[in-house]
């Protein structure tokens, strides 16, 4: 009897010791990120529904693979700064899985490399599935673009000269998380390229740069000691509120713009409502004085993100 209670009790142990590990890995996946990097997605898909280009089949694997794109990238980000020393005591944000002592260097790397072989599998079924062997030209375009999503994903702050210690960290979710997520979401479907794709892959870029520029100003002093020059650490507190102000607005008039150039009835203005909590976070970021602040602020940005991205994609297929 006493064996058995002692192994119930070590099963027990296990048991809890297992499922304190689970909650540490989905921390470290960092699950609010997740709804920002499928917006441009839906946008896409949006559009090509209204274009008749529409596949459900591409749908679910286009955001399947960016969701495992942007795990990779939350792991990798975990792993740089943890290495790197950048994620400390002075950092305001969540604590993170290596700076908290709860992962090891070794197992998020593992982490890192069994994720890196899942987001490759996504992208060559997502590619086989949106060209097959017909549009071979494209097929070799988007496997070159998953490549490099993939290492883009990982060199934000992993290597010896990581991109995002650099300032470029912008440019480059600008870059994927706009013009490559909508345009190129939208090739998948269309098999080309239409203008309809840029205004809001635009301002779909320029609001999750918004968001990593807000994770910045947040993160300003602990990423200045740790030489980690980011925008917000290159043009300091007061000019980054400035940038901050300028990418926003222009998201704003971008896809204020885009409502109406491609106006055909209301139904296509409801994204508008997005821009009330948008100007009541650049009222907030305005008024702000302390870092700590900030850090509500970002999961409202991406949030409203989303709610745009939404709510310009279902206006643009809702009739008059």
């Amino acid at each position: 009897m006493l064996f058995l209670k002692n192994e119930h009790l070590t099963l027990k142990r296990n048991g809890f010791h297992n499922m304190k590990k689970l909650s540490v890995w989905i921390s470290s996946m960092r699950l609010r990120t997740l709804p920002l990097s499928v917006s441009g997605i839906i946008i896409a898909s949006c559009l090509a529904e209204y274009n008749g280009v529409f596949k459900w089949q591409i749908f679910v694997l286009a955001i399947l693979t960016t969701l495992s794109l942007q795990v990779l990238s939350n792991l990798a980000n975990d792993y740089g700064d943890g290495v790197k020393g950048t994620d400390n005591e002075d950092r305001i944000g969540p604590e993170r899985a290596i700076q908290s002592g709860k992962l090891s260097p070794d197992e998020m790397f593992s982490a890192i490399k069994i994720n890196v072989l899942i987001s490759i599998g996504l992208a060559f079924f997502l590619i086989f599935t949106a060209f097959g062997v017909r549009h071979f030209l494209l097929t070799l375009l988007f496997f070159i673009l998953g490549i490099v999503s993939v290492v883009a994903a990982i060199k934000y702050t992993v290597g010896s000269n990581p991109y995002g210690y650099r300032g470029l960290g912008d440019m480059y979710v600008f870059l994927f998380f706009g013009l490559l997520s909508v345009c190129g979401g939208y090739m998948l479907y269309a098999k080309t390229i239409d203008h309809v794709t840029i205004l809001p892959a635009c301002a779909i870029g320029l609001l999750s740069a918004g968001v990593l520029n807000l994770n910045n100003m947040r993160d300003i002093v602990s990423d200045e000691k740790a030489n980690k020059m980011t925008l917000a650490v290159k043009f300091g507190s007061k000019k980054i509120k400035q940038y901050h102000f300028t990418i926003i607005v222009l998201a704003i008039v971008l896809s204020a713009l885009f409502g109406i150039l491609y106006y055909t009835s209301p139904f296509n203005l409801i994204f508008m409502v997005a821009y009330i909590p948008l100007l009541l976070h650049l009222k907030r970021v305005r008024e702000n004085k302390d870092p700590k602040l900030l850090d509500p602020e970002l999961k409202k940005l991406a949030l409203t993100t989303v709610l745009l991205s939404v709510l310009l994609g279902i206006g643009h297929l809702l009739p008059f």
